[in-house]
C-alpha cells in the first residue's frame, strides 16, 4: 500500500503561480510512474502531468509550457509548478502513483487538493 498526500491548493488569481505537493508512503524510486491529474464536477478525471521512473515527462496539451512536474526522491515527493494559472484550470487536483510489481500494477491515489483560479 501506498499513502499520498496532497497539499498546496488554494485560490489564486489569472495569471498566478501555485506549487502543488504530493508526499508518499514509501521511497517513490519504487514507483514507476507519479502523475498528477485534474476533475471537474461532471467531467472524467484528466492526466495533467506524468513523471515516469525513468523517461520523459509528459503533459496535457491545454499545460504544457505552463506547469512542470517533478520528482523528489530524497523527500518521496512529487510536486506540480503551475504558472500563468488561468480560470480553466480550476479543479480539484489529484496525485497519482502507479506500482509495478512482477506483472501486477496497483493505482494509488491521493484524497485531492482543489484549485480555484479566479478574480
Amino acid at each position: 500500500q501506498v499513502q499520498l498526500v496532497e497539499s498546496g491548493g488554494g485560490l489564486v488569481q489569472p495569471g498566478g503561480s501555485l506549487r502543488l505537493s504530493c508526499a508518499a508512503s514509501i521511497n517513490i524510486f519504487r514507483i514507476n510512474v507519479m502523475a498528477w491529474y485534474r476533475q471537474t464536477p461532471g467531467k472524467q478525471r484528466e492526466l495533467v502531468a506524468a513523471a515516469p521512473r525513468w523517461g520523459s515527462r509528459n503533459y496535457a496539451d491545454s499545460v504544457t509550457g505552463r506547469f512542470t512536474i517533478s520528482r523528489d526522491t530524497a523527500n518521496n515527493s512529487v510536486y506540480l509548478q503551475m504558472n500563468n494559472l488561468k480560470p480553466e484550470d480550476t479543479a480539484v487536483y489529484y496525485c497519482k502513483a502507479e506500482q509495478v510489481v512482477e506483472t501486477t500494477t496497483y493505482n494509488y491515489w491521493g484524497q485531492g487538493t482543489q484549485v480555484t483560479v479566479s478574480s
